[in-house]
């Protein structure tokens, strides 16, 4: 059985974020894992507002650092793409395999340099001139679906 396309945030702080994107996660089947610490309690009621009721539907994988999350990914064999404001390549021209990792930085420093230094890719969505950043929940919607549209991977 082929692997499945995921996200993983790397140390997130806001809760609301984290909850929308697992609301999005589990509506469109979507693997979330979430690279220790967060800035918040994983039982922070504001992450439950935003997921409402799809936060239990979310199949969500928990680690303890980047290192532990990069050795899964590294023995399942799996590209990692970096999401980022600063990167080079744009959303539209990258070609996105179906066990791909979409790889979204904390919302006020990104990822360290050397965790940015092994993505195999650094992704960002354009924008019109003068606008810096998405909201990173926005930025997850975007980029899964961009993918899943290329994998042909949207749940049926």
């Amino acid at each position: 059985m082929p692997l499945a396309m995921r996200i993983a945030l790397y140390q997130p702080e806001i809760a609301g974020n984290v909850g929308a994107i697992l609301r999005l996660a589990a509506c469109l089947a979507v693997p979330v894992d979430i690279i220790m610490p967060t800035g918040f309690a994983f039982s922070d009621a504001r992450l439950k507002r935003a997921a409402m009721d799809y936060g239990a539907a979310a199949d969500v994988t928990r680690h303890a650092n980047f290192e532990t999350f990069d050795a899964v990914r590294r023995a399942e064999g799996r590209r990692l793409l970096l999401m980022s404001a600063h990167a080079s390549q744009r959303l539209p021209d990258v070609r996105f395999k179906s066990d791909d990792v979409l790889l979204m930085g904390s919302e006020s420093a990104g990822v360290p340099d050397d965790v940015r230094d092994l993505a195999d890719i650094r992704v960002r969505i354009p924008m019109a001139p003068g606008f810096r950043s998405l909201n990173i929940a926005v930025s997850t919607g975007i980029a899964v679906a961009e993918a899943l549209r290329q994998t042909e991977g949207f749940p049926a």
